[in-house]
């Protein structure tokens, strides 16, 4: 794969020496947030952990972790239910196996993060776009998205939220793509990672809560919910109507079992880690909260988003973009292409960077764009 143009001149950038302003950190290790280290690594001394008895759904006692979880959110979940992966990556994976043979589809939203694209690769799947538009908030175009299935169409991915654009999907569009997958026989799959960041009083509701119409996947991970990403813990859970969603779970289990990638130490800690979130997903919320404020102080305004970590903003002068503020602010933004937005002047910013950089740094983008 080639270095984007756009990649060079950062690095370039930062090979000279120039002290740049990166507003695309999402890696929450790397964003000044206080992790409570004890409570964190403690529990991968477990001496159980040197005990060699795998399950390919993943320990008993992690899978009641996770359903416990669940029932956080006032949802039942059976931990027979889940599968356990290194992530949420490895559950596509997983899924795009189960779903798909070479060269069938699976439709995405647009905007949306580009890993797709990668992943469906790897798995000799075909990805298909569907819209996502914004008027006064996001919302899918359901007429395009039943014109983009066809006959090698398998599934519909939902990320809920959506990032880039924060959008969570509501009782009646949900019902919509229940109906969809119901009349072309299509899989759901729902990622949630960004569910517990809400941007508002109301909490979004999950996918895991039924009713289910349709066999619907919900992936979700440690890290996202606790600020994780080095722990490497996700998981499937798998739902819909039976004969399909036993045949689901026995199907990946297969799957699982060959690879049987899940490592104890971090299973038996699984549960140390569920109950602790709370610690930063607290702070990260905050921080969200502050660089919005910041965003508005300077003069700018985010697009309508419901949670998740990331803003885009419409900049108001036509010309401006993320190139140009990389080489005349030294400001490092994702451009809108990187997420499939249609708008030259739309850029994308990571609302958990610390937040005295945050300010400094989306001043200087009015400066050089109001």
């Amino acid at each position: 794969m080639r270095e984007s143009a756009f990649a060079e001149s950062i690095r370039l950038a930062r090979s000279a020496g120039r002290d740049l302003l990166d507003l695309t950190i999402s890696n929450p290790t790397l964003c000044g947030f206080e992790y409570d280290s004890g409570s964190i690594v403690a529990p991968l001394s477990d001496p159980r952990a040197l005990m060699y008895d795998p399950d390919p759904r993943g320990m008993h006692s992690a899978r009641e972790a996770v359903a416990g979880y669940y029932s956080d959110h006032g949802i039942q979940v059976n931990p027979d239910a889940l599968i356990l992966t290194t992530s949420t990556s490895e559950g596509y994976g997983y899924l795009f196996r189960l779903l798909c043979d070479a060269g069938d589809e699976v439709l995405v939203a647009q905007p949306s993060y580009p890993l797709f694209d990668f992943l469906a690769e790897l798995e000799d799947v075909r990805l298909r776009s569907y819209p996502l538009f914004y008027d006064y908030g996001w919302w899918i175009d359901f007429a395009e998205l039943e014109r983009s299935i066809g006959s090698r169409t398998r599934a519909i991915v939902l990320v809920h939220p959506n990032n880039p654009t924060g959008h969570g999907t509501g009782a009646e569009e949900r019902k919509r793509l229940e109906g969809l997958c119901l009349r072309h026989r299509l899989a759901l799959i729902v990622d949630e990672v960004f569910l517990d960041y809400p941007l508002g009083a109301e909490l979004l509701r999950s996918f895991a809560d039924g009713p289910h119409r349709v066999t619907t996947f919900v992936l979700s991970g440690m890290s996202k919910i606790a600020g994780l990403p080095q722990m490497k813990v996700g998981w499937i859970a798998v739902f819909g109507p039976e004969p399909d969603r036993v045949s689901a779970l026995s199907r990946l289990e297969v799957i699982a079992d060959t690879f049987l990638s899940m490592n104890a130490p971090a299973q038996l800690a699984l549960p140390r880690w569920l109950e602790g979130r709370g610690q930063i997903q607290s702070q990260i919320l905050a921080r969200i909260s502050q660089n919005l404020k910041a965003v508005r102080a300077a003069g700018l305004e985010p697009l309508h988003t419901e949670a998740g970590w990331s803003a885009i903003l419409r900049l108001p002068r036509v010309g401006i973009g993320a190139t140009e503020l990389l080489e005349h602010g030294d400001v490092i933004v994702h451009p809108a292409e990187f997420y499939g937005l249609p708008e030259r002047e739309s850029i994308v910013v990571s609302l958990i960077v610390p937040s005295d950089s945050f300010a400094g740094a989306v001043k200087k983008i009015k400066d050089l764009a109001g």
